[in-house]
């Protein structure tokens, strides 16, 4: 009679719980975190190039494999198991929907050109260190000794107008979508993958703000 009885409270469990986890999907607003890298890394490989690939870390041993779980305990997790499976079901059109977001507008064209056309003199400073990115997707003076005095008025311009072309691609995106508020997860998706796809040797701020060298 007890063991019927918890099996009964853990069948309760593991139904309610997925299903208050649906809940909460269904009514937020996905933000497709994936698909949003993938077209970070798009626009960012159009406007600064193909950078070169950095050296992979080498793998780890899996270690030990863990025991199967007596079948006992698989008894009691096969209706949480099931439930979860559901779930996943369910959920599985939102994640779907990461294919999806939209670049192709003629304003993300236009900030894309003006960015990419912008590079060829920035590069020069983000390889000596006089620029760098900041955390918040943007690009700020970092060492102004490394740049040559007569230089310098013509780099705070490029800084200025650098960083109103990233502001609005940022914004353009989310309108793209109909999504204005995903506005401040691409731009802290971008922030980090302009970080991921820089050149070794480029500096950045982490998430403090301090200055780091890749």
């Amino acid at each position: 009679m007890k063991t019927m009885r918890f099996f009964l409270i853990k069948l309760f469990g593991a139904i309610t719980l997925p299903m208050a986890l649906l809940a909460c999907v269904t009514i937020n607003i996905y933000f497709p975190a994936a698909a949003a890298e993938k077209v970070a890394d798009q626009i960012i490989e159009d406007v600064w190039g193909k950078q070169p690939a950095a050296a992979e870390p080498a793998s780890k041993p899996s270690g030990v494999p863990k025991k199967p779980e007596k079948s006992s305990r698989n008894f009691y997790k096969m209706p949480q198991t099931v439930a979860l499976g559901l779930l996943n079901i369910l959920i599985s059109p939102a994640q779907a929907a990461e294919a999806d977001i939209n670049i192709a507008t003629p304003a993300i064209d236009a900030l894309r050109g003006s960015m990419k056309a912008r590079h060829g003199a920035l590069e020069a400073y983000y390889d000596s260190g006089a620029v760098g990115l900041t955390n918040d997707a943007l690009i700020a003076e970092h060492d102004a000794a490394a740049i040559p005095l007569q230089d310098r008025n013509s780099v705070k311009k490029l800084i200025a107008d650098e960083n109103n072309d990233r502001s609005a691609l940022y914004r353009e995106i989310a309108n793209a979508n109909n999504q204005p508020e995903w506005e401040a997860d691409i731009r802290g998706t971008f922030a980090k993958q302009w970080v991921e796809n820089a050149r070794s040797g480029w500096w950045y701020q982490d998430a403090s703000g301090a200055w780091k060298q890749k």
